[in-house]
């Protein structure tokens, strides 16, 4: 019993539902995955059009393009992951830290890409990726840093001439909670009105009904 009751700590239960892969590999390859699959998922898509546009084997096409795509977006977040975990993280980095990252992680994209399409195709890779990273990154930081506005908008809930309102949950939890108990007081009120006609009815029975006397047939002369 001793046994057994040492096999079941919290440690053996541990080791037993750990995988085959570390947490932080499967942390680490789980989102370039995700990325790669998505991107995949379009080449593919856009290899079946340029097959049929170009009126060759669409399915070629579509796996071709698949696996290019996949690869440039894996690779992609996986070394920018890679290289803002090395710099501190992406909470801690500036725009301009972040902007790096994107560049470095779409050069290294681009050599991907251009090692499957050709050693040639290496360089112009690199370069284009690494613009097209960057850019992105800076663009995407320009819109994420716009000041809000001072003053919000009222919506048209807010408006003083509205018949709407806008309710809290605390409130429209309140109202319905009401109109609940006015229907079960409303319904309480029905069953006694129910009950008051039975024993009015009980009380006061209807009178026995009378049957009419059947007269004899007429007789045959």
């Amino acid at each position: 019993m001793t046994d057994d009751a040492r096999d079941n700590t919290p440690d053996q239960r541990g080791r037993q539902r750990r995988g085959l892969l570390p947490p932080g590999l499967v942390d680490l390859m789980g989102p370039p995955l995700k990325v790669g699959a998505l991107t995949g998922t379009i080449g593919m898509f856009s290899g079946i059009a340029a097959g049929i546009i170009r009126d060759s084997t669409p399915a070629l096409f579509a796996l071709a393009s698949g696996i290019q795509w996949f690869a440039l977006g894996s690779s992609y977040w996986l070394s920018r992951t890679v290289v803002m975990s090395a710099w501190g993280g992406e909470a801690t980095l500036s725009n301009s830290s972040k902007v790096q990252a994107s560049a470095v992680a779409g050069g290294t994209a681009g050599m991907v890409g251009g090692l499957i399409r050709g050693p040639k195709n290496i360089i112009p890779g690199v370069l284009v990726f690494s613009l097209i990273g960057g850019t992105g990154q800076a663009f995407y930081n320009s819109v994420q840093g716009r000041p809000e506005a001072t003053e919000k908008r009222k919506s048209i809930f807010e408006s003083s001439w509205s018949p709407l309102k806008k309710l809290s949950d605390d409130e429209y939890r309140d109202m319905i909670e009401e109109k609940m108990l006015k229907i079960d007081a409303e319904i309480a009120l029905i069953d006694d009105k129910i009950a008051e006609l039975r024993a009015a009815k009980e009380a006061n029975p209807p009178p026995p009904r009378q049957e009419a006397p059947q007269q004899p047939p007429p007789s045959r002369s």
